[in-house]
Parts: structure tokens; sequence; C-alpha cells
């Protein structure tokens, strides 16, 4: 028992929120958590852990803001009509979106919660390959991704905010686990937004210096950031073997809602094609890595709420392959 690591030892406080869930050193399991528990389930990462998180998302942030360019922004002149209605869609309707889905669709507070946070964070850059490979505008795809990156400092934990105290069981979840809304406002603001600004100061005062730090931070960014995202699948999948269907199936349903709705939105902007399959991988693409460390280091490692954010992070790659390979197929077949 001594070489077990049991959540209700490390939430003394609330240890009725603790799941039974724990691993040994010899990575031995307890029995799986069952629907009704995953508002139970905490996922607690050590410090080395947490470490790896925060300095991921540092150098995330840090190299979107060294690699600005003005032709990053290219649609705000070409189509600021089009860009405008792109970005609210995916900052304001797909949250509102998940909310109504949530008034309509009963599931368990911490996936509710999971899918508020994917929903408030800003497009992944895999949106861009995925736009270049369905044929659609990269320019303007690249525009929403940066501008929604560089916004999401200040937009995805004051939206988090808003939409999760607007559910009534996500806002009583919170509650429960002890999240104050102040110190989550600052903390996250503050780790999105000091390498943001860093990396800005730097690529406008030294653009020479900025590029090949860019170079070498990104890819060790998303690297660290896998690493710990595996981490915790080793340590904390196992117990949620027994749901992992019915997180797959809220992941699709919510996914394929995300990419019907920047496709829509096309459509009611009177957008060109290429525009219209932007904005669906746009809208359809989230960054989960981003809102799996803010669900692990913000607010308290919800199992539900993690659990969704890293099988959202897998399917929407897999749909949107699938929408590329729909797409390249209609205009072989159109020609």
């Amino acid at each position: 028992m001594e070489d077990k690591i049991w959540l209700a030892e490390l939430y003394s406080m609330r240890p009725e929120w603790a799941c039974c869930a724990a691993a040994s050193r010899n990575m031995s399991y307890a029995a799986g958590v069952e629907l009704a528990d995953l508002d139970k389930l905490q996922l607690v990462l050590e410090p080395v852990g947490q470490a790896g998180l925060a300095i991921a998302i540092m150098l995330i942030m840090g190299g979107v803001a060294l690699g600005l360019r003005v032709a990053d922004f290219l649609a705000l002149k070409n189509a600021p009509r089009l860009f405008i209605g792109g970005l609210l869609t995916q900052l304001v309707g797909l949250p509102l979106l998940t909310y109504v889905v949530l008034l309509l669709v009963e599931v368990p507070a911490s996936v509710a919660l999971g899918m508020i946070v994917v929903a408030c964070c800003p497009g992944g850059a895999v949106s861009n390959l995925l736009t270049w490979l369905g044929r659609g505008d990269v320019a303007y795809s690249v525009t929403l991704t940066t501008v929604s990156s560089v916004l999401a400092a200040v937009l995805t934990p004051t939206s988090i905010l808003f939409w999760s105290n607007s559910y009534a069981p996500t806002a009583g979840l919170l509650e429960a686990v002890s999240v104050h809304p102040l110190a989550f406002l600052l903390q996250t603001t503050a780790l999105l937004l000091v390498p943001l600004v860093a990396g800005m100061l730097l690529a406008a005062w030294r653009p020479g210096l900025a590029a090949r730090l860019r170079r070498a931070i990104a890819p060790l960014g998303s690297l660290l950031l896998v690493a710990v995202i595996v981490y915790g699948v080793v340590m904390f999948f196992p117990p949620l073997l027994p749901v992992l269907p019915f997180l797959v199936l809220i992941a699709i349903v919510h996914n394929t809602l995300a990419f019907v709705l920047g496709g829509l939105a096309g459509v009611l902007l009177r957008a060109p094609r290429a525009i219209r399959r932007a904005l669906t991988f746009e809208v359809g693409i989230q960054n989960s890595g981003l809102a799996l460390v803010i669900l692990l280091s913000q607010l308290k490692g919800l199992g539900g709420a993690a659990a969704i954010a890293a099988t959202w992070g897998v399917w929407h790659i897999v749909a949107g392959g699938l929408i590329v390979i729909g797409l390249r197929n209609f205009d072989r077949w159109r020609s």
C-alpha cells in the first residue's frame, strides 16, 4: 500500500472528489472508473510533470510570437468582413454551440467542462496543413490561427470562466474542487501572456535572432507537450477504459458539430469556396493540447475533462483527414 499514490490522500481536504484510481510503481491499476465516477476523478501529475506543462505552453506561445509576420495578417487587409466573421465564429460561435448542446444533452459535469475548455481554445496549427491539403485558402487559415492564438492569452481564460459558470453543473463542479475564478484568470493569463509579449518584443527588436530561436523553440515546446501528454495517458488511461466508448462518442459528436458550424458560417458569410473550406478546418481543429495543459495545470486535473480533451485531440485530426479525402475526391469528380 505504501508504494501507491492515492488521490484521496493527495486531496485530503476533499476526499469525496478523489477517485480510487491509483498507480503503483509497477504500473498496476485499481478498478476502472464508471461513468458516474468521472466527476470524482482527478489526474495529479508529479511536480516534474507540472513543470513540464508550464514550460511546454510557454515555449509554444513564445514560438507563436517569435514567428509573427506581416503576411500572417493578410486576410485582415484582403477580406476584413470574412476575417471578422470567421473569428467570431471561432471565438464566440463554438463556445455558444457547446453551451446549447450541453443544455440539450446531459453529460457528466467534468466532461462538460472539458468540452467548454476545448471550445474556448484557439485554433490549432494543424488546421493550416489540412486547409492546404483540402485546397482551401491557406492565407486566411494562417491569419485566423495567428490572431486567435494571440488573443487566446486574454480571451481563452475569460471565455472558460464565463461559459463554465453559465452552465450550472460545471459551475458547481469548479466550486466543489475549489477553483477560484480570479486566481484562475490571473494565473492562466500570465502563463499565456508573458511568453507571448516577450516573444513579440524580441521579434520586433531582433527579428533575425527571433527567427533562429523559433526554429528551436516551437518544435521543443511541441515535443515536450507530447511527452507530458503521453506520460499522463500511460499513467491514467487504464482506469478510463470502461468509459472510453462514451468519451469517443461525445468527442465525435462535438467535433462534427464544430466542423459543420465552420462550414455553415462560410456559407452564411457568402465566402468563396476556398475560404469556406479554410473556415471549416479552423473551427473544427482546436488547440486541444492547450486545453489539456489548462485542465491539468489550472483546473485541478479533473479526469473527465482531461480525458475528453485528449480524445478530442486525437479525433479531430482523424476527422480532418477524412474531410480532406472527401474534398479532394469531390474536386476530382467535378473535374
